[in-house]
């Protein structure tokens, strides 16, 4: 599936859409490299090394694949490493799932003090892949050849493959426009095939920030991440569109500020027809974390919360 071939937005939108301007920075896209592609990148960039004599550095497990795949959005941070010479080394898994694994990667330019931690967040290969609540999520996004269509519909081998990119797509997309707009997501560097590297949301020696869920916040702090909270779901409903999955598994705390991550179900709240039946959830949920921990019930008001999104996705 070639990146055109996924078209998340509709043309336009029923009330309310929310577009971006024609010089707003978007993700730079240059297309699905295929398996032969690949190899022939990898077969050429050999050779050049074998030429030049300059094989990897001692530990290093990858030259850099910047510019391999799809770009994150400009202006891009300051700490970010995009020259070909760098080079990357494996650090161990952070996180297992049941669709994919994240895994700590240092990106770094040798002779040189730069180097920068990545999240390398990898689908599962189709053995083990378990989509099994992709249905309601896919609907409302468009593939163009009917060919795809049917053999998602049909859950071929190759369909299945096709719905392991469409969510590797969303979540890059999904982070790349939040990103702009200044929403709490980490920065998505860039998407080659099913591979997603983003920003790491942690410390210098490579410990993660934590779950939401495994903090105890009470009092002004449970309040200040309560406020971070709706202000997040507002950029994501500025968007049109719902996480689709919140809880507070799926947010992290990283230097006291709220963090949205693990987006591929996300949800266009006006093209799916369950858009509102899944923010409504994802309110939900993450109300009934708050007020178990103490929140008190005036500020906890899901249906309040739930009307003023869909108002601000241009359904109110």
């Amino acid at each position: 599936m070639r990146e055109h071939d996924f078209d998340f937005d509709l043309p336009e939108r029923r009330r309310g859409k929310r577009r971006f301007d024609d010089d707003t920075p978007r993700p730079t896209r240059r297309g699905r490299l295929t398996e032969e592609a690949r190899g022939l990148l990898a077969q050429q960039r050999a050779d050049a090394e074998d030429a030049i004599g300059d094989p990897l550095p001692e530990g290093a497990d990858r030259w850099s694949t910047w510019g391999d795949g799809d770009l994150g959005p400009t202006p891009r941070p300051d700490w970010l490493i995009t020259e070909a010479a760098a080079v990357d080394y494996e650090l161990g898994p952070v996180k297992t799932g049941k669709e994919a694994d994240v895994h700590l990667v240092r990106r770094s330019l040798p002779g040189s003090d730069r180097t920068t931690l990545l999240a390398a967040k990898r689908y599962r290969s189709n053995d083990h892949r378990m989509f099994h609540r992709d249905a309601g999520y896919l609907e409302g996004r468009r593939l163009r050849k009917s060919r795809e269509m049917r053999a998602i519909a049909t859950r071929t081998t190759f369909g299945r493959n096709l719905i392991a990119e469409q969510w590797a797509v969303a979540e890059f997309v999904a982070l790349s426009r939040l990103w702009t707009v200044g929403a709490p997501v980490p920065y998505p560097v860039q998407r080659t095939g099913t591979e997603l590297l983003l920003e790491f949301l942690g410390d210098d020696e490579g410990a993660a920030a934590p779950r939401l869920a495994q903090l105890r916040p009470v009092g002004p702090q449970l309040r200040d991440l309560w406020y971070q909270l709706g202000a997040a779901l507002r950029a994501l409903a500025s968007l049109g569109l719902a996480h689709g999955d919140l809880s507070a598994y799926n947010l992290l705390v990283h230097e006291d500020r709220l963090m949205l991550i693990d987006l591929p179900q996300v949800v266009d709240v006006v093209a799916n027809p369950r858009g509102p039946e899944f923010l409504a959830r994802d309110v939900r949920n993450i109300t009934s974390w708050f007020a178990g921990r103490g929140l008190p019930v005036e500020m906890s008001d899901a249906d309040g919360l739930i009307a003023e999104l869909l108002a601000e996705a241009g359904m109110g």
